[in-house]
């Protein structure tokens, strides 16, 4: 069997992709740092004996998303994990817009593209997985990280009209949604913000959402202060559970994030590969290519 994993350069995405190539599943690990995936591929492939295929994207782009289907459209994908995501924290009037559409792109509709497509093609056979990485956000609103939380809203809400309507037709696919509160990851590097309250351990976390996933369950949230929110955001006045949470999100510990952006080297220079990175970055290519044709 195989797996794709989006984000699999660190976080979740990386406990993911160990935990499956454990349980002896060869995958197709993405991101946009092939040096990350390389390591990754490196210790899988020694541990455990499996196969890893490494894909460069920039999943920001909706066409790097079609391009990443397409690249594996005819390999035998059994589960899809979209992983890939990530955060812009601060008051709204304050946040960079700029990052926060980049965040959309990649929590919304990179998510919404890749479903769609693999879900398609999983309908067709009647068989495949998909695990969209949501967050225990998804059940609220939060104040100080609110287009996040919104992004997160969109994936859980969109997980669970399509498991009815996959039941309603007696599918043998299976989607469903992971909600995991605060976990020790990068993710707070990026948003530019620590948690107030202690992680999860992500190998934890990524071993429960494996293990609800392949038992079919709908929402997988693998804590009980997690699951004790999620009541709560159902039964507490809403402005209560603004204030709540705006409370929580106000005493994190802000931090520069760290996005990646290119380096404007200046007007004079021009960026130049010598021949020995030219060669390295077209075998990059070349092998990606044939990893997938040695699906």
């Amino acid at each position: 069997m195989i797996a794709l994993i989006t984000g699999a350069s660190s976080g979740m995405g990386r406990s993911f992709a160990k935990i499956l190539a454990r349980r002896g599943f060869n995958l197709v690990i993405v991101a946009r740092r092939r040096q990350r995936l390389a390591e990754l591929k490196k210790e899988l492939t020694q541990k455990y004996g499996v196969k890893v295929k490494i894909l460069c994207h920039d999943l920001s782009d909706p066409d790097e998303c079609k391009l990443l289907y397409e690249e594996v459209e005819h390999a035998n994908i059994d589960i899809l994990i979209n992983n890939a995501g990530f955060g812009v924290y601060g008051k709204f009037t304050e946040t960079d817009l700029d990052s926060e559409l980049k965040m959309i792109d990649v929590n919304i509709k990179a998510v919404h593209i890749l479903t769609k497509l693999f879900l398609q093609k999983f309908v067709k056979r009647n068989y495949g997985f998909i695990l969209n990485v949501a967050s225990l956000a998804g059940f609220m609103a939060g104040p100080f990280f609110s287009s996040y939380y919104a992004s997160k809203n969109y994936v859980l809400q969109l997980t669970k009209a399509l498991y009815e309507e996959l039941r309603a037709d007696h599918r043998n696919v299976y989607i469903g949604a992971f909600c995991p509160g605060p976990v020790n990851t990068e993710f707070n590097e990026v948003a530019g913000a620590d948690f107030a309250i202690g992680g999860l351990n992500e190998m934890e976390a990524a071993e429960y959402a494996i293990e609800k996933m392949f038992d079919g369950q709908l929402v997988i949230i693998p804590s009980v202060y997690a699951k004790i929110t999620a009541a709560a955001a159902k039964v507490v006045p809403t402005k209560m559970m603004l204030a709540a949470t705006g409370m929580v999100q106000r005493s994190r510990t802000v931090h520069e994030p760290s996005i990646d952006t290119p380096v404007n080297t200046g007007g004079d220079e021009k960026l130049r590969l010598s021949e020995e990175e030219l060669d390295k970055a077209l075998s990059g290519i070349y092998d990606d290519i044939k990893d997938i044709n040695d699906l």
